[in-house]
């Protein structure tokens, strides 16, 4: 990741009030993951996700490059190394990473870094932001280089020695929403904690049920969960 502090902090604590957002990532991670196996949360922020994970009791460890970010996650306990060069070849049973390779210049490179700390058949999860037509001032501010397409996101995947299991799009309406904050919402990037709330709660529910017919086609976000190749 670039070495400049990541500059959407304060967007990563607001986002912890879409509770069911959230959920929905934890549940990506608990249903492939197993207790006892080693995993790995690459570009873990502020704990949002290792956090209840490690209290779940799964064995949680984090990269994060951000110092102060960092920090936040060894105060909870966790094992946290500012890059994957910290942990060894072929060590690791499952990594995921949420939103997190769009803000790196050489995502392809990650991945294949990602490759080698799995070990054989390990298995990666990555989310991340889906379609160029999305990109708005949030992105910006946040520092994301790029969005992606299903299709051309899984030759990435396979090209740095994944077979891809699962590739699909996810929030299908959030999709009409982001759209319309590019046109309409802050020029700042800033996140609407009235309507956050109100999207969480009530849309995005419906969301992950029309995902169900949409997930091929459409989506905020799109979702890509491989295997490493012997």
């Amino acid at each position: 990741m670039k070495d400049a502090p990541y500059t959407g902090t304060e967007n990563l604590e607001v986002m912890k009030e879409a509770v069911n957002y959230n959920r929905a990532l934890l549940d990506f991670v608990t249903t492939r993951a197993r207790k006892g196996s080693r995993i790995v949360d690459f570009g873990a922020g502020v704990g949002t996700f290792a956090i209840p994970l490690r209290r779940a009791g799964y064995d949680v460890e984090c990269v994060e490059l951000d110092d102060a970010q960092r920090g936040i996650i060894e105060a909870h306990g966790l094992p946290a190394y500012p890059t994957l060069a910290d942990i060894p070849d072929a060590s690791v049973d499952f990594v995921y990473t949420f939103n997190v390779l769009e803000h790196i210049e050489d995502d392809a490179a990650a991945l294949r870094e990602i490759g080698r700390t799995l070990r054989d058949r390990g298995k990666l999860l990555v989310y991340v932001p889906a379609f160029d037509l999305l990109y708005t001032s949030m992105d910006r501010r946040v520092g994301h280089l790029r969005r992606y397409r299903r299709s051309g996101f899984r030759a990435k995947v396979e090209a740095a020695g994944f077979a891809v299991l699962v590739a699909e799009y996810v929030d299908s309406l959030g999709f009409l929403a982001t759209l319309a904050y590019r046109f309409a919402g802050s020029a700042r990037g800033d996140i609407d904690r009235r309507a956050l709330r109100f999207y969480d709660r009530f849309v995005f529910p419906v969301s992950r049920w029309s995902d169900r017919a949409l997930k091929r086609v459409i989506g905020k976000n799109l979702l890509v969960v491989a295997e490493r190749r012997a």
